[in-house]
This record gives structure tokens, sequence and C-alpha cells, in this order.
């Protein structure tokens, strides 16, 4: 799926520049992308940003049967670039992501409820100011 990158986008990309702000900012703007997303799909976004030491959750939604946690993983597009940006869930980022899932849980006296963690990749192409979204769903460890 493609996405229009809006104009406010397009100057924030140039305000930010090469700094080490620009992949916050980048990242940022991909976990707005992919709410927008999921949102565009039927889930309600009912969560940003869920915090722990050991890992944190992007986004949190829900569907009429499940709690979806959401892993954002966002890049820009680069000319001969063949990396995927969900190539950067890997084993150790699973166990983390599982770890702060069962402490959301718990905090929330969610326990029972049924969940799945799913990651959306997004790939920005500032030039053409369109984005693309990858949505796979379930990821479970290996």
């Amino acid at each position: 799926m493609s996405l229009i990158v809006s104009r406010e986008t397009w100057l924030l990309r140039k305000q930010v520049g090469k700094t080490g702000k620009a992949k916050a900012k980048i990242g940022a703007l991909g976990e707005q992308i992919a709410a927008r997303f999921l949102e565009g799909k039927g889930f309600s976004v009912i969560g940003r940003n869920y915090w722990q030491k050991w890992g944190e959750i992007d986004l949190i939604a829900e569907d009429r049967a499940a709690l979806r946690f959401v892993e954002v993983k966002t890049m820009e597009r680069t000319e001969g670039e063949s990396f995927l940006p969900e190539e950067n869930v890997h084993k150790e980022k699973l166990k983390r992501l599982f770890r702060t899932i069962h402490t959301y849980l718990d905090d929330k006296r969610e326990g029972e409820r049924e969940w799945q963690l799913d990651v959306v990749a997004v790939i920005i192409d500032f030039k053409e100011k369109t984005a693309s979204v990858r949505f796979t769903e379930n990821v479970l460890p290996e």
C-alpha cells in the first residue's frame, strides 16, 4: 500500500537534515503513517509508545478479536537499497517485545485477552513524497 507524504512532512524532512534527530523524527513519522494505515484497516489505535526499561511497544491497537501490539520499522528509501526495515525485528528484539507485552497485559489487567504481535514496515520516499507500507500479522519467535 502506498500513502502520500504530506507537505508538512516534506518540510519537516528538509528541516531535520541528516542530524541524529532525523532518525527519531523519521521513526515518529513512520509510526504516524502506520497508525493511519491500521485505522484504515478498521483497527482502533488505543496506545502509543508503551515503554519499559527492557523494551517499547510502538503502537497498541485492537480489533474485535484481539489486542494488537505493533512494532513499526521505518526507513527512508535510498537508491539501490535492498534492505527491508522489518529485518530489524530479530530474535533478541522479539524477546524484549514479548517481555514488554506481558508487562503491559499485567499492568492493564488484560491477561485473559487474546493478543498478537504484528509488524508494520514503512519505507518513506521523500523525493516522490510517498510511503509504502507492509503489514505482517501474528509474528512469532523462532
